[in-house]
């Protein structure tokens, strides 16, 4: 379950990187759900506002119209929780890896929304969301995972299992990714319409990775449904 809404408007710009201006518009065009109203009638949103407005950001960072964006979204469960949100966002930058922004200690707080202690740092480094630089107090930043690599900060998870699923992770993904590649260039792919080829790949990729979501979400849950009902089954009886 996603946390209550608590982040100001100004936070909220904040933490995503963009401007108020800029979250406001999302929340004219739809795009953005309205803030939770609260003391004062002073707008809150929480995680999932923040998450879908990285997600937003990403799609037009593809090249993606508001229109397109529109679409997108509109394609998403109702009730889509922050954590899955990220996992589209973070999908959708796969097919174009975001060249890593250099950011101050400061800067990666505010990000992140919380102090960092050198433990955090490390964990981040560890889980290749950072990378440190000369300065000890400026970092090189993937912002493509950086708010999921937050969430994993308090996860009673051991950083080196948390390593093993992304090593993991990361090797099906390349193998998908060159199979749909294979399938687009064998059954798709037009000689001498290299424009028109680059359009189509632009529009399917949202498609492509949204139905890989999908799929790696039920059967996640298969796969967990299957370990639980294992694990609650009676063992053998003792023989009388």
């Amino acid at each position: 379950m996603d946390a209550p809404p608590g982040l100001t408007v100004d936070e909220l710009a904040a933490r995503a990187g963009v401007t108020v201006r800029t979250v406001r518009f999302y929340g004219t065009k739809g795009l953005l759900p309205p803030p939770e109203l609260g003391p004062r009638r002073v707008g809150r949103y929480g995680p999932g506002h923040l998450a879908r407005l990285a997600l937003i950001e990403e799609l037009r960072h593809q090249g993606l119209t508001l229109a397109a964006i529109e679409r997108y979204l509109e394609q998403l469960p109702e009730g889509i929780s922050a954590h899955d949100l990220a996992l589209h966002r973070a999908l959708v930058a796969s097919w174009v890896p975001e060249a890593a922004r250099e950011a101050s200690r400061a800067e990666l707080e505010r990000r992140a929304g919380r102090a960092l202690t050198g433990a955090d740092v490390d964990r981040l480094a560890a889980m290749d969301v950072l990378r440190r630089t000369g300065d000890p107090d400026v970092f090189e930043v993937d912002p493509g995972i950086l708010h999921l690599g937050v969430r994993l900060l308090d996860a009673p998870i051991a950083l080196e299992a948390v390593v093993a699923a992304r090593a993991v992770m990361l090797e099906h993904a390349g193998a998908a990714a060159r199979e749909v590649s294979r399938l687009f260039r064998d059954e798709v792919w037009r000689p001498g319409q290299v424009r028109e080829m680059k359009s189509l790949s632009a529009h399917l990729q949202p498609l492509v990775v949204q139905a890989l979501v999908t799929a790696f979400q039920r059967s996640l849950k298969e796969e967990l449904r299957a370990w639980f009902s294992a694990e609650a089954a009676p063992g053998p009886q003792p023989a009388p």
